[in-house]
């Protein structure tokens, strides 16, 4: 069958089901996706151009090399001003002509391609081979027009073959597959290339090349392109399991052995399916829907588990390998309603959609209860992608619906001053400093299309294929002669297997007859998303007994629990980071009872660690509302055990910030006049929490704060820990008290130094700017017409994201325990060596430990006497020791937050 046959007939079925929108909302909607792209991009062009990424909270550029490395995703970063690369047919798209013309001069009198710097393969062809590839497509298609671009000779085309042969050195291999990064300027061999000596990629890095490289071949002429990208797909063919048809998620590129055996749609696998039909579709290779067929066929049988789609072992495909799901598998329901495989579109959209609704994004991964895994959210376009499909597929109406959703959480939770920022924390609100660049790319095409009319496109999109960054290949590159080179690729109707092979779409109007058969489908995935979320039963073993001391009572500061510990061969490390670490020498307790003692005592902390993590509270937002930040600032905290309970309350505490006197808290304020009916911020160190809380208390302060003495300690790369009791009852205690790891503390201290009165409310998460400010004008600009309604579901928490094991140790053995401060945290069992967890294993701010006291060595030091001059700023705000950062501003502050650990760099280590 032609592919462009394929695509009409497959969007031609268009079907009313329900109440069709208004053109006259569809064209507001519209207009506003434009607003909000103008808001981005101008953004992008005033404050970051010529660097590669806007930075939006920060308002600047991220230029590579001089912001702190982020690890592999600053791998797309090449200097090459990747956003407006990546943009360009974007513009277009969006009836922007005259910005595309301009834009399109610009790249080429600015970008240079041969920078001395490595990036990743995958991404450069993705976004600026692909986005190269766009803009020129739209240049040809406009010049061809008569009235625009009549200067244009194949400037980025010839651009695109610069770049494409500074990516072919990376195939050269024994395999075909290519190195995961090459050096623009020296590509992969030598020692100034800084590359080369990877062993290991991912499958959709190496299976996601056809359509960019195909294309390039086709209009260069040059087959060299298309026949690397053919090979390595060869070799991805070939290496599949031959019993279940799967592929894994890692592959040596030498070897070809499989290293992550886990297989799935989401992230590592993903674009790899996606190339494989849009190859059919671009190319007309029967061989490769022939391929998709099959592994189409496994993934519906063994991946598909409607709605879920869950990761299994490729040799054992009945045996799920985790059990949750990334973000990046929302692409898939729009490639199935390429294949024509409306119904588990339907099915699995839905329930991507009450998660969205339910935590305003989809996190970066979420438990097959719908709980929150990993909480980032980087402004993925995914489920933009699938819910325009599905929309051309049914025309049914609840899709553009879905679409209005998405709008208005963008502009409601995501977008800032200088743009739109990503989202740190989808439970809390808070932002990451990045825009990455397919959201301009992606997010932005997916939304137009779906609220525009045809009539309203410069051109007909049914004449393009979308690559996976949605950068836009005309279908009439399948018409273009192979060359002698390529045509040996191309597969003879002998080499197919009718068996395997789907030659024909479904027509969409016949799976509907009824209009209500979609939300027949999506009623009872509703109803199971919003029963999810049970609170999960404390476990206790049976018959378990109890040693003298009980893991629950055990603090860190007291003596008779220390001696306990010892007698039972037990000893506590202090960490520099404020945790302490409990190891167990069964051989140097003082009996063989008191040795089995001990080795229940840690069993019953790691059965307690895990129930904890289970229980844990999530964390807290505190958001500056006051001049000049208006609520567009959020920092991520951690809560108290005790003290008001901010998740049960609408409105959330606010008020303005003052500085304790002491700072510590640690004995009666002296300075009450100024805390009494204030938010009071205290640093952390010498005395219980509870302790500092009542003391704020008794001084009339309506909330407290308490900043870390740890300097650089950062919620980006620590985990948030809950602040616990002091051994009595906390009833008494009866004002919020949130804590701050140091970096955010710093940004706080920074802004009431500058600006002297600084408000903040304190709540369980960042509220809408709408609702802070009800009643009065809403300082900046916000969308018109933006809806202030905002769902009241009750936000689904992270539980413990790996089991903790607590097999008996023997007297030869040691058992190891991490507690922060006497309290239970991640514990895990060691057998020869005491090490501290490694704070890689979960994303910052998943994770809440328990903390009940302060007692590190900085912490014990005597105060110090305090000059006039100190006691003065004190009562001016300005708490001692915070003239260490006195030079930074509170953007320098804000720039300075780490990044939150890239989920691709997660989605890489193996979980099973």
């Amino acid at each position: 069958m032609p592919p462009v046959f394929y695509l009409l007939l497959l969007f031609g079925a268009l079907c009313g089901l329900g109440q069709a929108m208004s053109r006259e909302e569809k064209n507001r909607l519209r207009n506003q996706v434009v607003e909000m792209f103008d808001h981005a991009y101008q953004n992008y062009m005033d404050h970051a151009y010529p660097a590669d990424e806007l930075m939006p909270l920060t308002c600047r550029g991220r230029v590579r090399g001089l912001e702190p490395s982020r690890g592999d995703v600053d791998d797309a970063l090449g200097k090459f001003s990747l956003t407006l690369i990546d943009t360009l047919d974007t513009l277009v798209l969006l009836n922007k002509t005259t910005e595309f013309e301009a834009a399109v001069r610009r790249v080429l009198a600015d970008v240079r391609l041969d920078n001395d710097i490595v990036v990743s393969v995958f991404e450069t062809n993705i976004r600026v081979l692909g986005g190269l590839l766009g803009g020129h497509s739209m240049a040809v298609m406009l010049k061809d027009g008569g009235q625009h671009m009549q200067w244009y000779q194949d400037e980025l085309l010839h651009m695109a073959k610069d770049i494409g042969l500074r990516l072919l050195p990376a195939f050269n291999t024994s395999s075909g597959l290519p190195y995961p990064r090459v050096n623009l300027k020296y590509g992969v061999r030598g020692p100034e290339t800084r590359t080369g000596t990877e062993t290991d990629t991912c499958t959709a890095c190496a299976g996601t090349i056809i359509l960019e490289f195909a294309a390039l071949s086709r209009f260069t002429g040059d087959p060299v392109f298309e026949d690397h990208a053919r090979r390595a797909l060869d070799f991805l063919w070939e290496k599949r399991q031959r019993n279940s048809n799967l592929v894994g998620t890692t592959i040596n590129i030498h070897s070809g052995e499989w290293v992550r055996r886990d297989s799935g749609v989401g992230a590592g696998i993903d674009s790899y399916y996606e190339y494989l039909l849009k190859a059919y579709v671009l190319l007309g290779d029967d061989l490769f829907l022939q391929r998709f067929n099959i592994h189409y066929a496994s993934i519906m049988k063994y991946i598909s588990q409607p709605p879920l789609l869950l990761d299994v072992h490729i040799h054992k495909p009945l045996l799920p390998a985790r059990t949750w799901m990334d973000s990046l598998l929302a692409f898939f329901p729009g490639l199935q309603v390429l294949k024509g495989d409306i119904r588990p579109a339907i099915e699995t959209h839905e329930m991507l959609y009450q998660v969205t609704k339910k935590h305003n994004f989809l996190p970066e991964a979420f438990t097959t209860d719908f709980r929150v895994h990993w909480a980032q959210h980087p402004l993925r376009p995914e489920f933009a992608e699938s819910t325009y499909f599905l929309y051309k597929a049914t025309g049914d109406p609840y899709y553009l619906e879905a679409g209005r959703t998405i709008m208005e959480n963008l502009n409601r939770f995501a977008r800032v001053p200088c743009g739109f920022a990503a989202m740190k924390d989808v439970r809390t609100g808070s932002h990451e400093d990045r825009m990455d660049s397919f959201f301009l790319a992606e997010m932005f095409k997916y939304l137009f299309l779906l609220f525009a009319e045809a009539d309203e496109l410069p051109f007909d999109v049914e004449d393009y294929v979308f690559t996976t960054e949605a950068h836009l290949l005309p279908l009439s590159l399948s018409t273009v002669p192979l060359s002698s080179s390529s045509s040996l690729n191309k597969t003879t109707e002998d080499e197919l297997d009718d068996s395997n092979f789907d030659w024909t779409c479904p027509n969409t109007r016949l799976l509907f007859p009824d209009p209500a058969f979609p939300r027949n489908l999506r009623e009872p995935i509703r109803s199971a998303v919003d029963k999810s979320c049970p609170r999960p039963a404390p476990y206790r073993e049976p018959g378990m007994g109890h040693p003298p001391l009980r893991a629950q009572d055990f603090m860190a500061n007291n003596p008779e629990h220390l001696e306990l510990l010892r007698r039972m061969g037990v000893s506590l490390i202090h960490l520099k980071d404020g945790r302490v670490q409990l190891v167990q020498h069964a051989t140097q307790a003082v009996s063989a009872v008191a040795a089995e003692d001990g080795v229940r005592f840690m069993q019953e902390m790691m059965e307690l660690s895990s129930q904890q993590q289970k229980e844990q509270l999530p964390p807290r937002a505190i958001q500056i509302v006051s001049h000049p930040f208006f609520g567009r600032v959020v920092l991520t905290a951690g809560p108290a055990q005790f003290g008001t309970d901010l998740s049960k309350s609408s409105t959330g505490v606010r008020g303005f910030v003052t500085v304790a006197e002491p700072y510590g808290g640690c004995s009666e304020i002296t300075n009450a006049e100024y805390v009494q009916g204030h938010i009071a911020l205290l640093q952390r160190g010498q005395c219980m929490f509870a302790e500092k809380a009542r003391h704020i208390q008794k001084a009339g302060a309506i909330g407290g704060i308490v900043i870390d003495d740890n300097e650089g300690s950062s919620s980006d790369t620590a985990p948030l820990f809950q602040m616990a009791g002091d051994g009595r009852s906390t009833d008494d205690i009866t004002l919020p008290l949130l804590f701050l790891f140091h970096k955010e503390g710093n940004i706080l201290l920074e802004a009431l130094k500058e600006y002297r009165e600084v408000e903040v409310l304190l709540s369980d998460k960042a509220r809408d700017r709408a609702a802070i400010f009800k009643g009065k004008p809403l300082p900046g600009s916000l969308i018109e017409d933006s809806v202030d309604m905002q769902e009241t579901e009750e936000d689904c928490q992270t539980e413990a994201t790996t089991p903790t094991s607590s097999e008996p140790v023997s007297q030869s053995q040691m058992s190891t325990v991490e507690l922060d401060e006497s309290a239970p945290k991640d514990v895990s069992p060691a057998q020869e060596e005491v090490s501290p967890v490694d704070e890689d294993t979960s994303p910052a701010g998943e994770e809440v430990s328990l903390l009940q006291e302060e007692v590190s060595p900085k912490e014990l030091q005597s105060d110090v006497v305090q000059t006039k001059e100190e006691r003065d700023s004190v009562k001016n705000k300005e708490p001692k020791g915070s003239t260490d950062s006195s030079s930074q501003s509170v953007d320098e502050l804000l720039a300075d937050w780490q990044e939150d650990l890239e989920a691709f760099k997660q989605m890489e280590k193996d979980e099973l």
